[in-house]
């Protein structure tokens, strides 16, 4: 077991509540539970010696390995080759259905030999409440029970001869079996959260194939369900897939990566926590998953963000804040892990995000571009979610000529962003055209009014004459890549004089082969120390707005060369560090929503000029 694998050498399995990692050793070293965003049980990830893992891995001298997903599924298969056989482990989460309790979540890893012989081992080491909580250990044959204060985790290892011996190792488990060709063996993790749960009954064979065959046929029934039939089918696929696996069924609300504490820079203290759902992200995923025809799953996070803009945030004191739980809860409170080592030594190790209580503007525009998506607003939302929408835009039309934080969440101190205004431009655009199309009633002069005085504002203060491009925030030169989305939501044509020279100047600022920078901290302090790598959300940005410009030769060549970076199983950490290698939290939801927008704009475009 390698002390710390690469970011990226991991694939995730998921149950739409809750989701792992597994790195190609075979090493489950990231799990949560009963939520995304519950303390960890296994967090090897952020400590090697105190995390926890779920290790099944070949027990040979060399073993070379490989890991992969059944096609257009959500199911990970880890393979050992060495000189005796060859074997795998296959790792899934069931979905679930009616009668599973709520708070019980399954990992299963099935073992088994396709050529020769093999033999397993197996470690399972788990660490209650972020590694701060002890837990019981109690044995029989093939069964082990770990017992933490809220929280209860049960294990069955079963082979060809019955259930498998389980070794004591402290309060630990570990064994190792034999297999042959053909044979096949099954470790079944269930987590409930409950001190004094009941075993469930263990796993037949029939039970296990059973799991794995319901798992299967769902995940090729849904993605069966997407409309995209262009040339990158493959990576939108699994991009789709994993939007899927990090959206939390109950609420329908997205998460921004399934991991926290993972570094930006490594030794550096850019390390949050990515585990909650932000309004912006999950909005500009409404356009990606509708135009690959998954309109429930669009509408589903409309609900939740309509109740939160009926809520109102007791937080920050504004509307609407910038994150919030998958349950909705405006309360993350930011604390740091000061026991746990982080990521090869990148402490500190930070759950909670403080950056909730941010004042960023944009979101109100990414608000209304979102619901403006609406196959059937009215019916989506009633009059009191078109109460609740005017209402906020009424607030925002007195509200918007503010500094705020930006969309970066720098600590720098607030600044006029461009990109902040150009969304609050976005959010009256769209209210205004819902008002006219559904003839609701509305202020609509006064929103007409606000939408033209950002205009003009921005034309006049966020556009430098002498950089012949808009800029960060007012009163300053420096670039920022949020501004890319400009002509995804209207602000201007894809071919406006003023935006080509804007793509141009980003191309020489910002654009390093290809591979994008947010901005430069350097040039615009963000109140942190350290640098950090190119942004892939960024960069797939930069593709797609190539691709609008009429560009498609150099956002082609932008775009495939992106696709280079995503892993071995097809998924992007948060940014490219130097050297080549994923960093950040994994896998960055956003960064596959712009992957999807940017196949999507690439099709048009390549499309329109027969190449």
């Amino acid at each position: 077991m390698r002390r710390y694998p690469p970011i990226a050498d991991h694939g995730l399995i998921g149950d739409l509540r809750t989701a792992a990692l597994i790195s190609s050793q075979g090493v489950l070293d990231w799990f949560c539970a009963p939520r995304f965003d519950s303390p960890s049980l296994f967090a090897a990830l952020l400590d090697h010696d105190r995390g926890g893992h779920f290790t099944i891995t070949a027990q040979a001298p060399v073993a070379t390995t490989r890991q992969l997903y059944l096609a257009d599924t959500a199911i990970l298969i880890t393979r050992f080759m060495t000189e005796d056989g060859v074997g795998e482990v296959v790792d899934f989460m069931p979905l679930g259905d009616a009668e599973s309790p709520p708070d019980q979540h399954r990992v299963i890893r099935v073992m088994r030999v396709t050529r020769g012989a093999l033999r397993f081992r197996l470690e399972c080491r788990p660490r209650f409440g972020y590694a701060r909580q002890e837990h019981r250990l109690e044995t029989t044959a093939g069964t082990a029970r770990f017992t933490g204060p809220d929280t209860t985790a049960f294990l069955y290892v079963g082979g060809p001869g019955g259930l498998v011996e389980l070794g004591a190792d402290g309060h630990d488990v570990q064994t190792s079996l034999s297999l042959r060709q053909g044979e096949r063996a099954a470790a079944v993790l269930t987590v409930c959260h409950n001190s004094d749960a009941r075993p469930p009954e263990p796993l037949t064979e029939e039970g296990v194939r059973h799991a794995f065959s319901s798992t299967y046929d769902h995940w090729l029934g849904w993605i069966r369900h997407s409309t995209y039939r262009g040339r990158w089918q493959q990576m939108v696929n699994r991009s789709a897939i994993t939007l899927k696996l990090m959206t939390y069924a109950p609420t329908g609300a997205p998460v921004a990566a399934v991991t926290a504490g993972l570094p930006e820079q490594l030794g550096g203290e850019r390390n949050w926590d990515y585990r909650y759902t932000w309004v912006r992200d999950a909005s500009l995923s409404v356009k990606a998953l509708l135009d690959l025809g998954y309109a429930a799953e669009a509408d589903g996070f409309r609900r939740w963000l309509g109740a939160r803009v009926a809520a109102g945030s007791t937080v920050t004191g504004e509307p609407l804040q910038i994150m919030y739980r998958v349950d909705g809860d405006p309360h993350l409170p930011e604390q740091v892990l000061d026991h746990m080592e982080g990521y090869r030594g990148s402490a500190p190790v930070r759950v909670g995000n403080d950056a909730a209580g941010q004042l960023q503007l944009d979101i109100y525009g990414e608000v209304a571009y979102a619901m403006s998506h609406a196959r059937d607003l009215a019916h989506l939302a009633g009059y009191d979610g078109w109460r609740n929408l005017s209402s906020l835009l009424d607030w925002l039309a007195h509200s918007w000529d503010r500094p705020d934080e930006g969309v970066w969440e720098t600590r720098g101190g607030r600044k006029d962003f461009t990109f902040s205004r150009v969304m609050c431009w976005a959010a009256f655009d769209r209210g205004i055209r819902l008002a006219t199309e559904l003839a609701r009633p509305a202020d609509v002069a006064g929103w007409t009014a606000a939408r033209d005085a950002i205009f003009h504002q921005v034309m006049t203060r966020g556009y430098s004459t002498r950089r012949e491009a808009f800029v960060q925030h007012y009163g300053g030169e420096v670039l920022d890549a949020s501004l890319l989305l400009m002509p995804e939501v209207g602000f201007l044509s894809p071919r406006d004089r003023r935006w080509l020279s804007t793509l141009d100047a980003i191309e020489t600022d910002l654009v390093v082969d290809s591979f994008v920078y947010r901005y430069d901290p350097d040039a615009s302090p963000d109140g942190l120390s350290g640098d950090e790598g190119t942004f892939s959300l960024c960069s797939f940005l930069y593709a797609g707005a190539l691709a609008r410009a009429g560009r498609g030769g150099l956002a082609r060549y932008a775009f495939d060369k992106m696709l280079t970076y995503a892993n071995h199983v097809g998924l992007f950490a948060e940014e490219i560090g130097p050297t080549g290698e994923q960093l950040g939290n994994f896998p960055q939801a956003f960064t596959h929503v712009a992957l999807i927008l940017a196949a999507l704009a690439l099709d048009e475009e390549l499309n329109h000029t027969g190449t």
